[in-house]
């Protein structure tokens, strides 16, 4: 395993909306477990593909390994099934925009599809889960928590 560089904003990079991964190969395995170790080491809680200068639909994110609780998942091709409607506000940070954390609102509920190296999975995540997985989710289509930002104040001037 490997650490790999994190792409920084304003990268052309993180821009770009990621294509689908036809196959899990070994070259595929080896890339999620980079991902992995990349973030791990930087230290975060979740990295997209495109933060590793990847174009691929795939994501990594672990909640609780901060908290002593490892919870790693590897999501190839995720998608996002059901947002509730009740929002979660706070601080989040991005690897690829160190030192500069933003408040974003979020869905406080995410119901998301992916696969992985056992099969397919869908699954309910709530609270950081939910927001770390629309956080990596963002990334895939080109979303940076700048934006995020600049679509809720458009929101909040709203009459």
């Amino acid at each position: 395993m490997s650490v790999l560089d994190i792409v920084i904003w304003p990268d052309a990079r993180l821009t770009q909306i990621c294509r689908p991964v036809l196959e899990i190969t070994p070259e595929i395995e080896q890339l999620l477990a980079d991902m992995f170790d990349t973030m791990y080491d930087a230290p975060g809680r979740g990295l997209a593909a495109p933060q590793v200068g990847r174009s691929e639909r795939i994501f990594v994110f672990d909640a609780g390994w901060k908290t002593g609780t490892p919870t790693p998942i590897a999501c190839v091709n995720p998608e996002i099934i059901a947002l509730s409607d009740e929002r979660l506000t706070g601080e989040e940070g991005c690897l690829s925009i160190p030192g500069v954390p933003m408040d974003i609102s979020r869905a406080a509920e995410v119901t998301l599809h992916w696969t992985d190296r056992t099969g397919t999975h869908e699954r309910l995540f709530t609270g950081a889960e939910a927001v770390i997985v629309q956080h990596e989710y963002d990334h895939l289509d080109g979303i940076v928590i700048y934006d995020r930002v600049e679509q809720d104040v458009a929101k909040d001037s709203q009459p």
